[in-house]
């Protein structure tokens, strides 16, 4: 196309519809109104008043030698707050965004492009306004050298036009994509003149430049990241920012593992633990402080999808690819057992993609699901249609004898058999295969798999690396077995292609873990990325549940619908808790850090497992 017709194209497409696009303050999924009206001051989950200043201290866990989050080399410190995006998604809406560096937004009514009209006050830490040709940089060089995500978040952009210095329009290849405009909005804007001089594609500890709330001001390699509020930040007095970012500085520092990081804790190290191990937040908070009430345990309770936790199958080991076996192995996990003798009665077992939302397929598929499916009958499990799914279930006694049958028929089904005591596949090889963990805390829950499986002849080896490699052997696929969490939200949408989608399944940092390309779950990730209300989105999430647990891929475990937080007692909260999140970054500082002397560590330590 000539540059002239390129041109009047890209106008005519401008125009289309532009009778009815008006530029505004937020946009929603569907269209329909957001909580908050355009002269909102702030969100109810915030204090409005909350006052700034001192110190907030965190943990991180592992080690991390890279400051760049956006490019799968490395392993990254967390540095989200430095970063401005062009829009904020609010904390107690399904999916609503409200404008943060885009002053205004405007969505073509046919959804054919998506407009965002820059605030002319935003600026980087350095003080150079934020331009459209930042935010095309920033979306181009995600493209060029980011990671893969981006590339399956952004396909269905056909491109990206700087209007003039303070606008910039996305245009899209297809108009049925209706979350793509609010995916663009969440586009954290990077600076173009900074990395002009620099290789983005290469992890490094220089500090980057950001337009945040907060900049680096420290960094130990490897050991702790120190970020410093920016006073003069030029989004303070706009009513998503209100009441949020409290702290003049937050000061990250990173332990070799969960167990430490508790102790460290205890001792008064840091100030907030969110706790994963039943076992630690039932029996490893006890200590002269606690008791002195100097800290506190919290459950909040969630209001979001716990989405799927599990082991997974890598299909791309052939042991794995029969789906009877996947079964069978599947039969053998006793969440039972574990849940009496391990998980103190706190979990709940995970039966769904989507857990603990209307998203969760149940029963039998409805005739709206019927709709989807049936077109897909001949690529999918015929169980898909007759049954519901659900985890074996066992007495809690750890004798799991229908389990084992039923594990001994799928895999002689698939024409193993027993010799010797092992479990002899067709190949004339003992079925075995390995885990892949960082984590001290999950191997108390493998072990009694672990046994379950040699009981049937299936020879299980636990293997422990350090984080940094076990990212790098999750980016390589090196593995057979590993635990992976896939969350949901309110609004599943793109993020289900780097998940599921037989496109990403040879993409180095895709969370397609499974190693999926199955011809169905492509079609039906498709169409739920293009549901046109949220019933349609619901009915769609549903079909591509039942495909996925039917598919046997993974091996559900469990969850837990609260939050658990342990935290000295320095700090002020909202009343109000935003659903999608405990709300760190609303609360503030009530006494300083000196006010509470921790126990003497010597009282606080206790014998790491």
């Amino acid at each position: 196309m000539s540059p002239t017709l390129h041109t009047l194209g890209a106008a005519l497409l401008m125009l289309a519809g532009a009778a009815q696009a008006e530029p505004r303050h937020a946009i929603t999924l569907y269209d329909e109104p957001p909580k908050y009206p355009a002269d909102f001051k702030h969100f109810e989950y915030v204090n409005p008043d909350a006052p700034k200043g001192g110190l907030l201290r965190l943990r991180g866990v592992g080690t991390f030698d890279s400051l760049n989050p956006f490019i799968p080399k490395g392993t990254s410190a967390s540095v989200g707050m430095i970063y401005d995006s062009l829009t904020y998604h609010s904390q107690d809406e399904p999916l609503t965004e409200y404008g943060l560096i885009a002053e205004k937004i405007e969505k073509a009514p046919d959804n054919s492009y998506v407009r965002f009209i820059l605030n002319p006050k935003a600026r980087f830490h350095d003080g150079t306004p934020i331009t459209a040709e930042d935010v095309i940089f920033t979306f181009n060089i995600l493209l060029e050298k980011g990671d893969p995500l981006y590339r399956h978040y952004y396909a269905d952009v056909a491109q990206v036009v700087a209007e003039d210095k303070l606008k910039v329009r996305f245009d899209f290849k297809h108009k049925d994509n209706r979350e793509l405009p609010l995916v663009l909005g969440q586009i954290e804007v990077l600076p173009k003149h900074w990395w002009a001089t620099r290789n983005f594609g290469k992890g490094s500890l220089e500090p980057p430049l950001g337009s945040g709330p907060y900049k680096i001001s420290k960094v130990s390699p490897g050991s702790s990241v120190e970020f410093e509020r920016v006073k003069d930040w030029w989004a303070n007095d706009l009513p998503v920012s209100r009441g949020l970012y409290n702290f003049d500085r937050i000061r990250v520092d990173y332990y070799r593992d969960t167990q430490v990081a508790l102790e460290a804790f205890k001792a008064g190290q840091f100030d907030v633990n969110e706790e994963f191990s039943a076992k630690d937040w039932n029996t490893g908070y006890d200590s002269p402080a606690l008791k002195a009430g100097k800290y506190v345990q919290v459950s909040i309770q969630k209001q979001v999808p716990a989405g799927m936790q599990g082991y997974v199958f890598n299909l791309r080991r052939p042991i794995f690819q029969d789906r009877r076996v996947r079964e069978a192995i599947a039969q053998l996990f006793d969440f039972e057992w574990a849940k009496k003798q391990i998980f103190y009665g706190d979990y709940k077992r995970t039966h769904s993609y989507f857990e603990n939302s209307e998203m969760a397929a149940s029963g039998l598929p409805s005739e709206a699901e019927l709709k989807l499916l049936e077109p897909l009958r001949d690529k999918l499990p015929p169980e898909v249609f007759t049954q519901e799914f659900k985890p074996p279930v066992s007495d809690g006694s750890g004798i799991i004898r229908e389990q084992s049958r039923r594990a001994f028929q799928l895999l002689t089904e698939a024409g193993y058999r027993i010799e010797n005591d092992k479990m002899i596949g067709p190949d004339g090889k003992q079925l075995a295969f390995e885990f892949l963990n960082f984590q001290p805390n999950l191997e108390r829950v493998v072990l009694p798999f672990k046994r379950n499986l040699a009981e049937l002849g299936i020879d299980l080896q636990i293997r422990r690396v350090d984080v940094s490699q076990y990212i790098n052997r999750l980016r390589e696929w090196d593995y057979d077995m590993t635990s992976a969490v896939w969350p949901q939200s309110n609004s599943p949408g793109n993020e289900q292609l780097d998940m599921w989608h037989s496109s990403s399944v040879d993409k180095a940092g895709s969370q397609n873990y499974i190693g999926l390309h199955d011809p169905a779950i492509d079609k039906l990730v498709e169409s739920l990325i293009r549901a046109n209300s949220r019933q349609s989105l619901v009915t769609h999430a549903r079909a591509l549940d039942r495909a996925l647990l039917w598919g046997h891929y993974v091996v559900p475990n469990y969850y837990v619908d609260a939050w658990r937080v342990a935290y000295w007692k320095r700090f002020g909260r909202p009343k109000t808790t935003p659903h999608s999140d405990y709300g760190l970054m609303t609360w503030w500082e009530e006494q300083p850090l000196n006010a509470l002397q921790p126990a003497p560590a010597a009282e606080t330590e206790q014998e790491a497992e």
